[in-house]
């Protein structure tokens, strides 16, 4: 019998502060990404719990330096800082969704985005990266590729995604419907 959604959150916060992850032990030469997988219907509970997860990680060990990045705060502010989210409002506006997304394609190229979250990350400066937003995020961004861009930016650093989807340590199905993505160089937060 696998655990309760309430069971996995409430060893969340355990599991980010174990010397193993923190110090990647254990991974056999693998990056540490982690994925923290949940039902899509759970997403306000998580995302109230984002704020949980810094309070306790600094109050119970304020020698953790944290950095939290919601992927999708994180595009908006990527195409305003390139002056293209007003023209994207006005795309989608006047020509609809599937446009907006084929001209987002160039500009939020999972490269392109990659640097931009290690930049904005700073995994040299910190113990521990947490992402999320991945849902809102979609369709503009799909986060397997996004993780795999990723991994020769982040080397010592553990990322840990939290993810509204399932994650079975092959692949992730975001939402629990879409088609799964291979991805496979990640581990599950919690089981």
């Amino acid at each position: 019998m696998s655990a309760s959604f309430e069971e996995r959150l409430n060893k969340v916060i355990d599991r980010l502060l174990s010397k193993e992850l923190l110090a990647n032990e254990g991974l056999g030469n693998e990056i540490g990404f982690y994925i923290f997988d949940y039902p899509p219907e759970k997403e306000l509970q998580v995302r109230e719990f984002m704020g949980t997860v810094q309070d306790q990680i600094h109050k119970r060990m304020p020698s953790i330096s944290l950095r939290h990045i919601n992927l999708f705060e994180l595009l908006i502010e990527y195409l305003k800082e390139r002056k293209l989210l007003d023209r994207a409002f006005k795309l989608q506006k006047d020509k609809g969704n599937e446009e907006l997304i084929k001209a987002l394609k160039g500009p939020l190229h999972e490269q392109k985005i990659a640097k931009y979250f290690v930049e904005k990350a700073k995994p040299e400066e910190h113990d521990l990266i947490l992402m999320s937003g991945i849902g809102n995020s979609w369709p503009i961004l799909r986060s397997h590729t996004l993780l795999n861009s990723l991994h020769p930016f982040i080397n010592d650093t553990p990322l840990v995604v939290f993810y509204p989807g399932k994650f079975d340590g092959q692949g992730l199905r975001l939402f629990e419907r879409l088609k799964e993505s291979n991805y496979y160089r990640a581990f599950q937060l919690v089981p």
